[in-house]
């Protein structure tokens, strides 16, 4: 064989050693956890390794995808995450969710409003509010049966979760009302279902009788950050609404918690709402995400649609800051088509609301979103009832497992 031949095969050779490798490489870049529900993972090293080829700095979404709880965020971090690009927002926002969660899984929660309209609040997103003149009017609370039966339908369509939302700004004076509430829960949670409700400011002894009755997890958002709240609300503070959120996890309930984009605040007020709930005690079981559906004849009836790029942040970034809560992509969806929605469960989402409407704005037809699970391979999400994040059951599981000694990303 020839000098030139022998060259040919060496250079062939290594071409084929070095194709080889590469496919090393990219393959063990996935990797597979044990348990057989999680998916599959991005190694983040491979990934920083090849961002840093490209000769571009990491973005903090990268930097911050670790997955790991933690109750210290800083602002600066969380503003760093939210404006990173969207597609890195994307991609790590999924792969923090992987971590956690099936991500064809999505719970369908049904929510009832049981007592409409005539609220002496004065949130200038709300058309109940019996400060501006909408086309809601005040109603009395639902009778039984009408609650019970809707739960049931809920259950047969799918729902694993039910909550019921009245527009009352507290429980005082109204003790008949709230046994029948307890009553409720507790018919409702005989069905093997998640309960949930949102009736305003609770105080030590309401927030006790409904984890007694069997409440999963109760709902009081903060709707924007401190800083801009005044704006929005001036019949209850924010300290009220931290208060209560307080004496509902003190009572052991979840905490289902989070906010509304389209408001007309800043990408610092989401930044401050974010950081409000990242670094609570414990965080939220649930968040969550509302884009505001403007109603004719409250303050902000002219308020431009959110954009769904908008949306895709606020999931992303708090998923990778709160990584084993619920996002649940919540009012506002009836305006993102199908595949907006798919991009908003890729960042992060893993629940909605189904029904004709949420408490009494428009929400997504049930045929409609049957046929987006069809179309994206979605699945439902199943009950769960005991959810703990908060620092002190994060330090207990690593000791569990291996005694602390190795990360737990």
């Amino acid at each position: 064989m020839s000098f030139t031949s022998l060259r040919l095969l060496s250079s062939r050779a290594i071409q084929i050693s070095h194709t080889k490798n590469a496919a090393f490489q990219l393959s063990r870049a996935y990797t597979v956890a044990s348990s057989p529900t999680k998916f599959a993972t991005i190694d983040e090293s491979a990934r920083a390794q090849k961002q840093m080829a490209f000769g571009r700095e990491l973005s903090a979404a990268a930097l911050n995808a670790h997955g790991e709880l933690r109750f210290d965020w800083k602002k600066e971090e969380i503003e760093a995450i939210y404006h990173s690009p969207i597609m890195e927002l994307l991609y790590h926002g999924a792969n923090v969710h992987r971590m956690h969660f099936d991500p064809l899984a999505v719970q369908q929660c049904t929510l009832l409003s049981i007592k409409t309209g005539g609220c002496s609040e004065d949130c200038k997103y709300c058309p109940q509010s019996s400060s501006y003149s909408t086309v809601v009017k005040a109603q009395k609370m639902l009778d039984t049966d009408e609650v019970l039966n809707a739960a049931r339908a809920a259950k047969a369509a799918g729902s694993t979760r039910f909550c019921m939302g009245a527009a009352w700004r507290d429980l005082a004076g109204r003790k008949s009302n709230f046994k029948k509430i307890v009553g409720f829960v507790k018919e409702i949670r005989a069905m093997d279902m998640e309960v949930c409700c949102t009736l305003g400011m609770l105080n030590d002894d309401q927030a006790n009788q409904l984890k007694e009755a069997g409440l999963t997890a109760y709902n009081h958002n903060l709707d924007t950050s401190r800083e801009y709240y005044p704006k929005i609300i001036t019949t209850r503070s924010y300290d009220e609404r931290l208060e209560t959120i307080s004496k509902v996890r003190e009572a052991g309930i979840s905490v289902c918690s989070g906010g509304i984009i389209g408001l007309g605040e800043t990408d610092t007020d989401r930044v401050g709402m974010l950081h409000t709930l990242s670094t609570m005690p414990a965080h939220p079981e649930s968040v969550p995400v509302n884009a505001l559906l403007a109603v004719e004849g409250t303050p902000l009836e002219k308020q431009e649609p959110v954009k769904v790029w908008d949306m895709i942040r606020m999931i992303a970034t708090a998923r990778i800051v709160m990584p084993k809560t619920m996002i649940r992509l919540s009012a506002g969806r009836v305006r993102f088509t199908e595949a907006e929605q798919a991009l908003c469960f890729m960042s992060g989402a893993n629940s909605i609301f189904t029904g004709d409407k949420l408490l009494t704005t428009p929400n997504n037809r049930f045929n409609a979103d049957q046929q987006m699970f069809e179309t994206l391979g979605l699945v439902p999400k199943a009950a769960s009832f005991k959810v703990d994040l908060s620092a002190e059951s994060e330090v207990n599981e690593k000791k569990e497992c291996c005694g602390g000694n190795h990360d737990h990303a």
